[in-house]
């Protein structure tokens, strides 16, 4: 991902303002898998497409924010819970 470390910096969660990581590329294997299968959803049940870029994952790991064409999606609703990948 091509974000900035100060831009990193300054970005929070938008529902807890928690700060915010760049998802490990584990992390991201495993959330492309998911949408392959049709089985990744966000907040609003719609099933994620097309493949993340990378994701933001809220410091407490519960939620990640997807990626696409470096452009971050910091919407509640954008949000993924983390707790469909067990």
């Amino acid at each position: 991902m091509a974000l900035e470390p100060f831009l990193l910096d300054l970005l929070v969660c938008p529902e807890t303002r928690l700060p915010l990581r760049v998802a490990d590329d584990v992390l991201v294997q495993r959330m492309n898998a998911a949408i392959d299968k049709e089985k990744l959803k966000d907040r609003r049940g719609q099933t994620l497409a097309p493949k993340l870029q990378t994701a933001l994952v809220r410091a407490d790991g519960v939620v990640a924010y997807p990626v696409w064409d470096d452009v971050p999606r910091l919407l509640v609703d954008a949000g993924i819970l983390l707790e469909q990948l067990s």
